[in-house]
């Protein structure tokens, strides 16, 4: 990251805007335009509106086969279930008071049947993109588009979607249609203008594995056609034309990426344990389904860190208790006798928005606990649906944005109140479900012993305890250097949460980046940390550091690291500790 930082500033090539789908490319951008449809409003004879109406019968018609060849080819690549995108746009196409009213509008009003289409499918998609909720907003491109298809069809005109195989997307919008489409020609990356992480390309772009950037602005406007990109899907940041050096460092950067997936296959199977023989348990990061095969691939110890609100992106909508319980319950068996620990919603913030209210200060605003506590109908529906999936008693449960002793209180007397109401309901559920906080937030982080005896587990969310520490936004590039992980003031909180934690007897794991930050491994380790949870695809990577490792020898480490005043000093002993111990100094995060 560091390194990454050294080239922003001294850039003025780049494009930033939202990681929607993590990865790290090169390649030449293809500029997608989508064709504009010109639609006149002319009067028909009335000796020809019935065969204008059967032009729009067999306009949507064609419209729901070319979507439903769609539709099997996203689940042949996605899955049933992410596949339901499509379905959803078909049952609007078999909507029959859709079809009636356009149908008497042809031969009421005697207009072009694209006429018709345009003006009431219209009315559907400007509803949706005025919607308080953000992710409303973002279905009105999914309107749009099967206006469009019946509209191309009438006009009788091909959809021209080839393109070159191996180039990088970019674009104002996309459908979800253009995304599946273009999947085919094995696109390196997406980059759009408009849309954010729950938008349905960006959900289709995770699930396929591709790197993509969202709401980037005005990206198809400064990129040419043929212009050499470096997309990189991890921090949301596109290169245009890159220089010499931006080249050589991303170059490097998937090189080792390579590299690195080659050479840790061997340590698929080897404990995950230092040179003196201390156990460490290393977890993974979940944010949707399909990453649990790499879960399981790697030998991750479970899943520490399932990150609930992308249900919410990966729907489009608030779920209710039988589709989480269904979720979650096929979640628990894939992973079973492994331990998955499902997150409660972390709504608001930086994170998931359902709702398009304002905050002056969001980050410091109504996010994580405080919204679940406000919206307790939503919270109990999620804490209802994890009991009841619980049945193998693989599930743990973890409340994020925690700040008092209180509202651990309120859970869990919450959360009693459902089981309770599950006993009486009859419905089968588990009776006990251990219950851990997320230690994100100062307050939470200096009461930890009060916390931690109420609860049976902790985890670290350094993303979030780092910038409350330093009292910076690292998404604000005027002070994102501020945010440093080796700040003595950082450490110092860590070291007093995990001895906090071993005091009352409770585990505790780290699951925020710095976990995956090869740098930070032996520190941590010296710290007296047990547990990481990082994304699947570090989890061999870490699992390298702590096997290069002594105990004895980054317990030395992390006591000069406390003792220092400042980063520079404790970034100094690190580079020494790595050069004089010969361990591998790669990043795991970019």
């Amino acid at each position: 990251m560091r390194g990454l930082k050294k080239l922003l500033k001294s850039s003025n090539n780049v494009i930033s805007g939202v990681a929607a789908a993590p990865g790290l490319v090169i390649g030449k951008a293809h500029l997608y335009h989508r064709e504009i449809l010109y639609v006149g409003d002319q009067d028909i004879e009335n000796e020809d509106v019935e065969e204008a109406v059967a032009a729009f019968i067999e306009a949507i018609a064609k419209a729901k086969k070319e979507l439903t060849k769609i539709f099997d080819l996203a689940k042949e690549k996605m899955g049933d279930k992410r596949a339901e995108i499509f379905s959803a746009q078909l049952m609007i196409m078999d909507d029959p008071v859709l079809i009636r009213v356009i149908e008497n509008r042809i031969r009421t009003e005697k207009k072009l049947p694209e006429y018709i289409v345009d003006s009431e499918i219209s009315k559907y998609a400007d509803m949706l993109v005025v919607a308080d909720e953000f992710y409303l907003k973002e279905r009105a491109l999914d309107i749009e588009d099967i206006r469009n298809r019946i509209i191309r069809n009438l006009q009788k005109k091909r959809l021209q979607s080839s393109i070159t195989p191996g180039v990088i997307v970019v674009s104002e919008t996309l459908t979800p249609a253009d995304t599946i489409l273009f999947s085919k020609s094995d696109v390196k990356a997406f980059v759009t203008d408009r849309g954010g992480l729950t938008s349905h390309a960006a959900i289709i772009a995770r699930s396929l594995d591709i790197p993509a950037i969202v709401g980037s602005h005005d990206a198809s406007h400064r990129v040419q056609q043929d212009d050499l990109l470096v997309i990189d899907g991890f921090n949301g940041y596109i290169f245009v034309n890159p220089t010499a050096v931006q080249l050589e460092y991303f170059s490097e950067k998937i090189q080792l990426m390579q590299q690195i997936n080659t050479d840790m296959k061997d340590l698929i199977g080897l404990p995950s344990e230092t040179i003196d023989g201390r156990a460490i348990t290393i977890l993974a990061n979940v944010d949707v389904t399909g990453e649990i095969a790499a879960v399981v691939v790697n030998n991750a110890k479970g899943i520490g860190l399932y990150r609930s609100e992308q249900i919410i992106e990966e729907l489009g909508e608030l779920p209710d208790e039988n589709e989480q319980f269904e979720i979650y319950s096929k979640l628990a068996d894939r992973i079973y006798p492994e331990i998955i620990t499902i997150r409660a919603f972390d709504i608001g913030g930086d994170k998931v928005k359902i709702w398009e209210f304002k905050e002056a200060n969001p980050f410091l605003g109504l996010r994580g606990i405080r919204f679940l506590l406000e919206n307790e109908g939503i919270f109990k529906k999620q804490l209802r649906a994890v009991l009841r999936a619980n049945i193998n008693n693989n599930i743990k449960l973890m409340i994020p944005m925690i700040s008092t002793k209180q509202e651990v209180t309120r859970v869990k007397n919450i959360l009693a109140d459902c089981e309770r109401e599950l006993r009486e309901e009859n419905i089968p559920h588990s009776k006990k479900i251990k219950l851990g906080v997320m230690i994100e937030v100062p307050s939470a982080a200096l009461m930890v012993e009060e916390i931690a005896a109420e609860v049976d587990f902790l985890s670290i969310g350094t993303n979030d305890l780092i910038q409350y520490i330093m009292a910076v936004d690292r998404g604000n590039d005027q002070v994102a250097g501020l945010y440093q992980e080796f700040h003595p003031a950082v450490l110092r909180t860590l070291s007093h949460i995990i001895k906090g934690c071993e005091k009352i007897g409770k585990p505790v794991s780290m699951c925020g980046e710095m976990a995956a930050d090869n740098q930070a491994i032996p520190l941590l380790i010296g710290l007296g940390l047990k547990e990481f949870s990082v994304s699947p695809s570090a989890i061999l990577p870490v699992k390298r550091t702590i096997r290069s490792v002594s105990f004895s020898r980054a317990e030395a480490l992390a006591e000069k690291c406390l003792a220092c005043s400042e980063e520079e000093e404790v970034v100094s002993y690190l580079k020494s500790f790595f050069e004089f111990e010969h361990i591998p100094r790669t990043r795991t995060i970019l």
